[in-house]
């Protein structure tokens, strides 16, 4: 072998190697690329991303405003709840400080159980705590004569006036007054129970709720 066909030989071999490990870094890079995930995403993963991300926060943002909205609906029931206890309350203390009960607008008898009503009435007349010589009553307006239909009205002027302790939200659909022991110096002391059935629901609101309540007011003077 002649000296230039060694070194041509050599040559050759160099270059080959050469193109073999550039062939072997460009595949090397070209994997570790693929492999480190730095290609970018393509048009449609982008798509299906923000459409996804999209659907999830309409609803999340849905069951947010449901939840607002049915707890602003409970705030407000649980106002117009609060508004029929507090008459009730207010009715029961009264009464309880009271004496000579009687049922309907007339005068208190006294006697012979006159005054007694077991079957109820929607009317309920008392003398007041404290000397008022006036009449305090209590009544269920049917007809709106006096404080509003369908709602439960006061007098502290016996009966010439009268001033709704319920709200317009609250419907009440039946009350009664049962009067029980009026008379004097008997075996039973005085008492009266109300019953009152309605329904309740705030403004704007398509959810009533019922209610059915009994309340009992025993006179604190004896009177046995």
């Amino acid at each position: 072998m002649t000296p230039y066909h060694f070194f041509h030989e050599r040559e050759l071999n160099l270059k080959n190697s050469a193109n073999l490990v550039q062939k072997s870094q460009r595949r090397s890079s070209h994997d570790s690329v693929r492999k480190s995930g730095k290609g970018g995403f393509t048009l449609v993963e982008l798509i299906v991303s923000v459409g996804l991300f999209a659907i999830v926060m309409l609803i999340s943002v849905g069951a947010l405003l449901a939840l607002t909205g049915a707890n602003r609906k409970a705030q407000a029931l649980q106002s117009v709840m609060n508004n029929l206890n507090i008459a009730l309350d207010g009715m029961v203390r009264s009464i309880r400080m009271g004496s000579n009960f009687h049922c309907g607008s007339g005068v208190f008898n006294g006697t012979n159980n006159l005054d007694d009503c077991p079957n109820g009435n929607t009317v309920l007349v008392f003398k007041p705590f404290g000397g008022n010589l006036n009449q305090r009553g209590y009544l269920f307006d049917t007809g709106g004569t006096y404080c509003g239909q369908n709602r439960i009205c006061k007098s502290a002027d016996g009966g010439a006036h009268y001033v709704a302790l319920t709200s317009p939200e609250v419907t009440i659909d039946s009350m009664k007054f049962y009067v029980q022991g009026s008379t004097p110096g008997d075996t039973e002391q005085p008492k009266v129970v109300i019953t009152v059935e309605g329904t309740a629901g705030a403004a704007n609101m398509k959810t009533k709720t019922t209610f059915s309540i009994q309340a009992t007011a025993v006179q604190r003077l004896l009177d046995l």
